[in-house]
This record gives C-alpha cells, structure tokens and sequence, in this order.
C-alpha cells in the first residue's frame, strides 16, 4: 500500500509575500497607533478653512453698520429746508420787496443761519443793512425794521480814508459820531487872546455805505438833525475829523 503525507490542519499557514520583510511587532504598532484618536493633526489649511465662514461673518456684520451709520449721518445731514435767498442786487438802505426775495431749499446745516421761507411777508418791507447780492442767503443780520432816517434829518455824505473810518464795518442803522480834529499847530495866538481851536462832536447815523476808490476813500451818507446838517459837511469839506462809533442803545 502506498503511503501518502497530508498537511495536518494545525500547522501554520505559509508566509504571505512582504511580511517576512517587517517585523510582526512592528505591523501591530503601526495599527495601533491609527486606532488612536487625536493622533493625527489636521493639516495647517484645513484649519484656516474652518475660521474663514467666521471671519467673513463678522466682516460682513461691522460693513452692514457702517452702511446704517452712514445713512443715519446722511439723514441728519441731508435734509433739506426752504430758506430765503436773494433774487437780485439789493443795495444797503434799500427797502426790500416780495420781488427782491425768493425761496431756496438747501441742506440743513447748523453753520448756516437763513431766514426760513416763513419769514417772508415780515421780510418785505425791512431794509438792507448791507449790499445784498443775488443768490446770497438772506440772514437776520442782512435786514433791519428801523427807520434810518428821521423826519426833518438831512444826509450829509462823509468822504473818508480808512485811516479816519473804525476798523469795524459800518452798517446802515448804526450810530456814530463824527469828531472834528483841528490842527493846533497852525492856530496863532493874538495878543491877550488864546486862539485855541476845540474839537466839535457830532452824533450821526450811518444810512448808506459806498463802495472804496482806488485811493481808499468811502463815502458814507449820515444822517444828522437838520441844524447840524451845514455844520458836518464844513467839517467834512476841511478833512479833518475821525468817524467813532457810538455805544449802542440798550436794548438796541
């Protein structure tokens, strides 16, 4: 009888190709440390991908407010409101009429100070403190509802240099007094006698303001009662004589 050999189902089964290269140890540690949680950080971009969605939303958040600031400061600043303006040349002293003015809408601004388009039936009939000029905003200060000139006052025109004229502008309205100043120097003395000339003070009222000549003189209508009219212009003819202003009456 012929024997034959049968592998016996305990022995091991034969090596598989490549293990025999790593070690059995080493295999087994390899997996182990796979099976770990956490072993294994995610690399750099993947966690600034993650950030991003939040970044972005916040972005988003701080340009919608600055958006509704932006237009809350455009509301505030934008609106707009019906003023007075001029719609022609209007010279100081001058009466105004419905013709002189017209309305204007304009954004509002705590630095400008217009006459509201309300204003403008009290407006006509005022005169102009100044030389109003077309398309300029009429102001409070722009018009005055006093009666410059007096019954039985005359204008007398006071030709004057700015050396002789107060460094703040005159305006129709406002008072002044008009000092005479003689030259001492010239005065000669007779015998028993002292020929002392004394300065002479006039009150007036400023009506009219021209405009300057090339040599700086402005010619300034006043107004003055009627027995000081002949006396202020021999004062004024002389050349002489200083332009003060008067203090202002309380109240006034």
């Amino acid at each position: 009888m012929e024997n034959r050999a049968f592998p016996s189902p305990l022995a091991s089964p034969p090596p598989v190709a490549g293990d025999s290269a790593m070690p059995s140890g080493q295999i087994g540690a390899d997996r182990a440390a796979l099976d770990r949680p956490g072993a294994v950080a995610p690399p750099r971009a993947l966690r600034a991908r993650r950030r991003r969605p939040a970044v972005l939303a916040l972005s988003v958040a701080l340009i919608a407010a600055g958006g509704l600031g932006g237009a809350a400061l455009y509301s505030a600043t934008g609106e707009r409101v019906s003023v007075l303006a001029i719609a022609r040349d209007v010279p100081a002293g001058q009466q105004l009429t419905a013709g002189d003015l017209t309305v204007a809408r304009i954004a509002g601004d705590p630095a400008l100070h217009p006459l509201d388009a309300a204003d403008l039936d009290r407006a006509v009939g005022m005169r102009a403190t100044n030389d109003l000029k077309r398309g300029s905003l009429l102001t409070k200060a722009d018009v005055t509802d006093q009666l410059i000139v007096q019954p039985g006052q005359q204008i007398v025109g006071v030709a004057a240099k700015h050396t002789q004229l107060p460094a703040t502008a005159l305006k129709p309205g406002r008072r002044v007094l008009v000092v005479s100043t003689p030259d001492t120097s010239s005065q000669q003395t007779g015998a028993g006698s002292t020929g002392t000339a004394r300065p002479q003070t006039l009150s007036a009222t400023v009506v009219t303001v021209g405009g300057a000549d090339t040599d700086g003189t402005v010619v300034v209508d006043m107004a003055v009662d009627a027995s000081s009219g002949p006396r202020l212009a021999e004062i004024v003819a002389g050349g002489r004589f200083m332009v003060i202003l008067a203090p202002e009456r309380s109240g006034g």
